[in-house]
């Protein structure tokens, strides 16, 4: 009578077992990798990402840039709002030189310049306390002005150092435009006291926040055909630029 050889039920089990947990451990694994990569990627985008994004009343999106101990926004201003939400009136016309109170305009009264170059303001927008930059910044001092200057060198060449580099927007020669500060000045121009538009393309020209007189109050401009940047007082009437700074 032939010999029954019967392999144990057990044995067919165990191995089945440690095949099946083998395929898990290998899934497992597999897994944990894919979630440590989806977890690195939003890192590595983030790194390529603005780092500080600065939103006005309107919701125009700037940026910063820190020169020395002071941080500037890189673009003009272009709202239209005050801090707390009341409008900035815009003044077109010859309404613009009898003007005692907080106005904006565009150059040429053309939007797509404000695009570009920002909005021009008379200095009682400037002097409202409802406050026309976003909330952690203010229009600079004629000191933060002069801070500013004196880092790069001095008023004889710190113009070159803030001017947006090349001849795209600037008019040939742009005179010692480097643009290493990373302000980026751009030629908006101005707005005269008559209501007049003039030298978008060679001159830009930024309030300070500094009066000088009852109707007069200091300025900074950087023009195209030298490196320097040069202060005036000019009055309140006047449509100029606003670059803010960081408070402290």
């Amino acid at each position: 009578m032939a010999s029954q050889t019967n392999n144990p039920p057990v044995r067919i089990e165990l191995g089945l077992y440690l095949v099946l947990l083998f395929f898990l451990i290998i899934i497992i694994q597999s897994c944990n990798r894919a979630g440590e990569e989806r977890r690195t990627v939003p890192s590595k985008i983030q790194n390529l990402l603005p780092s500080v994004q600065i939103k006005d009343f309107d919701g125009n999106i700037y940026h910063s840039v820190t020169i020395g101990r002071q941080t500037w926004l890189v673009e003009n201003l272009k709202v239209t709002h005050y801090r707390n939400g009341d409008p900035i009136p815009e003044v077109q016309g010859d309404a613009w030189r009898k003007l005692s109170s907080g106005a904006y305009c565009n150059y040429n009264n053309d939007t797509t310049n404000s695009r570009v170059y920002g909005c021009l303001y008379n200095w009682f927008a400037v002097e409202d306390k409802r406050n026309i930059c976003p909330p952690g910044w203010h229009v600079p001092t004629d000191d933060e002005w002069f801070v500013l200057s004196s880092y790069l060198g001095g008023e004889g060449v710190a113009g070159g150092k803030l001017k947006e580099a090349g001849i795209g927007r600037w008019m040939y020669p742009n005179v010692g435009a480097t643009n290493e500060s990373g302000f980026t000045a751009l030629p908006g121009g101005y707005r005269s006291i008559k209501g007049e538009f003039q030298i978008l393309d060679t001159y830009c020209f930024y309030w300070t926040s500094t009066a000088y007189s009852a109707n007069a109050a200091f300025c900074r401009f950087l023009q195209y055909d030298y490196e320097g940047i040069s202060r005036l007082d000019n009055r309140k009437t006047y449509g100029f630029s606003i670059r803010c700074i960081k408070d402290n």
